[in-house]
């Protein structure tokens, strides 16, 4: 009886930090894949929708988005 615990307790132990790790690689390879948006991405975006944006713009917008991540 104390023994099934233990393992029922050590499996729960072992598949929290295989899944820990699991989760962690996946999240680094999908970032790596595509990457949060940047500045370039920005211009490019206002760029498309008819308009030349300044610097002050584009920064404006990149703090706005740093504000809710």
């Amino acid at each position: 009886m104390l023994a099934n615990i233990l393992y029922l307790l050590g499996g729960l132990v072992v598949g929290v930090i295989l899944g820990f790790l699991i989760s962690r690689f996946v999240t680094k390879k999908y970032m790596a894949k595509n990457p949060p948006i940047n500045e370039k991405m920005i211009e490019a975006m206002m760029s498309s929708m008819g308009r030349k944006p300044s610097q002050k713009q584009v920064n404006q917008v990149m703090r706005e988005m740093n504000r809710y991540r």
